[in-house]
C-alpha cells in the first residue's frame, strides 16, 4: 500500500499494552524467589537505576528509561522486574535439581548488599519450587514437613495438571513458600501458574492494607456518629439552651471531619476493592480441583480474606452513609434558621409598614399646621399691605373686616399650593 494514512500519537502503545508483561517460562526442577516492594508512585526511575546497577554488574542489558518490566538473564540466575503502579516485584529464577525444595533458595545467589539498597518495602516475598513429576510422593506429615508442620492448602491446578500447596504464612527468613508439582505442564503453563501464584500472594495482601485503616476509622466513625446522633436529639427538643449558631459550628466541625477520612481512605478502599477482584480473578484462572483432606486456595481465602473485605466495604460505606447524614441534618437546620430569619424578617416588616402609617399621620398633621403657619404670616403680610394703603387714604375700609375678610382666601391659596408642590414631588418620584 502506498497511502501512508496519519496515524493516532499512542497507536503503537496501546496496541502493545496486550502484550506487555509476557510470562516467563518455566521447566520442572526449578526454583524461583519472588519479592514484592511498595514503592509509591513516583519511584519508576530509582527503581530502574537499581536495577540497571545488578544488569551491570553481571554484563547483562540494562532496562530501557521507561521501561515497565525487564527480563535478564544473569548466568547463575535469572531476573525478571514487573512495575506496577504503586508497587514493583522482582523474581529471581533457577533451574537446577533440588533435594530439598527451600533449603537452597534463589534469593541466597542475589548479592546481599544490592537488596540490602533495594527501594520500597517488602509486602510480599515467596519462595517456589516447581517440582517434576517423577519426583517421589510424599506422605502428608512429610509435605507437612516441608512447610514448618502447618496446615496447608492445596489442590490440584490448571485442569488437573499441577498440584499446589502452601500454607501461606511467613516463616523464619519472612518469605512464604509454594511447591507446585508439574503433572503435565508445558513451559508457558508453568510459567503462567507460577505467575498466578505470585500475584494471588501479592494482591490478597495489597488489597489487606487498608484493613487496619478501615478498623481505625470504624472507631472515630462510632464518634462521630454518636455525636451526631446528640446534636439531632438537642434540635429536636428545642430548649432554647443551645442557639443555631452553636448547632451549626458543631455540625461543620463534624462534618468537615468526616470528609477528612473520606479524603485520607478513599483510594485505599477502592484499591482494595480492586485489588479483591483481581484474586477472585486469579483463583478463577487456577482453575482449582479438591484434593481430599485439603482446603483449596479459595474455601481457605473465603474463611477471612472475603470477611476482612466486607469489613473494609462495611467500614467505606459507613463513612459515606455519614456523611450523607450530616449534610440532611445541617440542611434541615438551616432551613429551620431560615424560617426563623423569615419569621423575623416578617415582623419587622410589619412593624415598618405600622411606622409608615404613623408617619404619614404626623407628616399630614405637619402639612396642616404648616397651611396655618404660612396662612399666619401671609395674614400678616396682607395686613401689613392694607394698613399702608390706608394709611396712604386709597382705599376707604375697615382694617379688620378687611383683614378678616383675607383670611379664608389666604389659606385657601396656601392650601391649595401645598397640594400643588406635594403632586409635583411624586410625580417626579
Amino acid at each position: 500500500m502506498g497511502v501512508r494514512l496519519t496515524e493516532y500519537p499512542l497507536r503503537e502503545t496501546l496496541a502493545g499494552e496486550l502484550h506487555a508483561r509476557p510470562f516467563e517460562t518455566m521447566c520442572a526442577p526449578e526454583q524461583a524467589s519472588h519479592i514484592a516492594l511498595l514503592t509509591g508512585e513516583r519511584t519508576v526511575e530509582e527503581d530502574i537505576r537499581h536495577l540497571a546497577v545488578l544488569c551491570r554488574r553481571y554484563n547483562a542489558p540494562t532496562p530501557d528509561e521507561d521501561a515497565k518490566h525487564h527480563i535478564a538473564d544473569l548466568g547463575a540466575f535469572r531476573v525478571r522486574w514487573e512495575r506496577h503502579t504503586e508497587f514493583c516485584t522482582y523474581t529471581f529464577y533457577r533451574q537446577e535439581p533440588v533435594e530439598a525444595p527451600f533449603d537452597n533458595p534463589v534469593i541466597e545467589l542475589v548479592p546481599s548488599d544490592w537488596l540490602a539498597a533495594i527501594p520500597g518495602e517488602v509486602f510480599g516475598a515467596v519462595h517456589l519450587t516447581l517440582e517434576p513429576q517423577d519426583t517421589p510422593n510424599r506422605q502428608p506429615h512429610e509435605l507437612a514437613r516441608l512447610f514448618g508442620g502447618n496446615s496447608l492448602v492445596g489442590c490440584r491446578v490448571a485442569g488437573g495438571r499441577a498440584l499446589m500447596f502452601s500454607d501461606l504464612r511467613l516463616h523464619e527468613d519472612r518469605f512464604s513458600r509454594i511447591l507446585i508439582r508439574d503433572m503435565g505442564l508445558n513451559e508457558r503453563q508453568a510459567g503462567r501458574l507460577a505467575q498466578r501464584a505470585f500475584e494471588l500472594n501479592s494482591y490478597r495482601l495489597l488489597a489487606l492494607l487498608s484493613l487496619p485503616l478501615a478498623r481505625d476509622n470504624t472507631l472515630r466513625v462510632n464518634r462521630l456518629e454518636t455525636q451526631l446522633a446528640e446534636v439531632t436529639t438537642r434540635m429536636a427538643e428545642g430548649n432554647g439552651k443551645d442557639s443555631e449558631a452553636e448547632l451549626l459550628g458543631t455540625l461543620s466541625d463534624l462534618s468537615a471531619e468526616t470528609e477528612g477520612i473520606i479524603a485520607d481512605s478513599g483510594y485505599r478502599y477502592r484499591a482494595s476493592r480492586a485489588y479483591g477482584e483481581l484474586v477472585r480473578k486469579r483463583l478463577e484462572d487456577m482453575r482449582q480441583e479438591r484434593i481430599e483432606g485439603l482446603q483449596t486456595f479459595t474455601e481457605f481465602l473465603d474463611r477471612r480474606f472475603t470477611p476482612a473485605l466486607a469489613t473494609i466495604e462495611a467500614a467505606a460505606q459507613r463513612q459515606e452513609e455519614l456523611s450523607q447524614r450530616a449534610a440532611r441534618v445541617t440542611a434541615l437546620l438551616r432551613t429551620r434558621v431560615e424560617v426563623g430569619l423569615a419569621e423575623q424578617n416578617r415582623g419587622l416588616l410589619e412593624s415598618m409598614d405600622r411606622r409608615s402609617h404613623i408617619a404619614l399621620r404626623l407628616q399630614e398633621t405637619v402639612e396642616g399646621l404648616s397651611v396655618v403657619a404660612i396662612s399666619y404670616y401671609l395674614v400678616g403680610l396682607v395686613r401689613y399691605a392694607l394698613k399702608g394703603l390706608k394709611e396712604a387714604k386709597s382705599l376707604p375700609l375697615d382694617l379688620d373686616i378687611a383683614t378678616g375678610l383675607a383670611v379664608p382666601l389666604v389659606v385657601l391659596l396656601v392650601w391649595f399650593g401645598l397640594k400643588r408642590v406635594k403632586r409635583g414631588l411624586l410625580r417626579d418620584e
